[in-house]
């Protein structure tokens, strides 16, 4: 009787090892890893906005105003012909 005891606790350690080491610690370790990418990405994003931003900013400082030009003409609508 104490020898099944012992077999199904070594059984038992077994599956709880498997289980940690083949599943907990490997989903452990891709959370932080996507994390970590996600905080990356977000800093890319925020880089890529400043710079857009600047870059506009400096575009709309070069621009000169328009001077309006006179309409090419008057506009016709459009009638269908039966």
């Amino acid at each position: 009787m104490n020898i099944f005891k012992v077999a199904l606790n070594i059984f038992l350690l077994y599956i709880l090892y498997k289980f940690i080491f083949g599943f907990v610690i490997p989903v452990y370790r891709n959370a932080k890893l996507m994390s970590k990418k996600m905080k990356e990405m977000q800093d890319r994003m925020q880089q890529q906005e400043q710079q857009s931003s600047q870059f506009n900013s400096h575009q709309n400082a070069q621009k000169q105003p328009r001077q309006k030009s006179e309409p090419a003409g008057e506009y016709i609508d459009y009638e269908e012909i039966k």
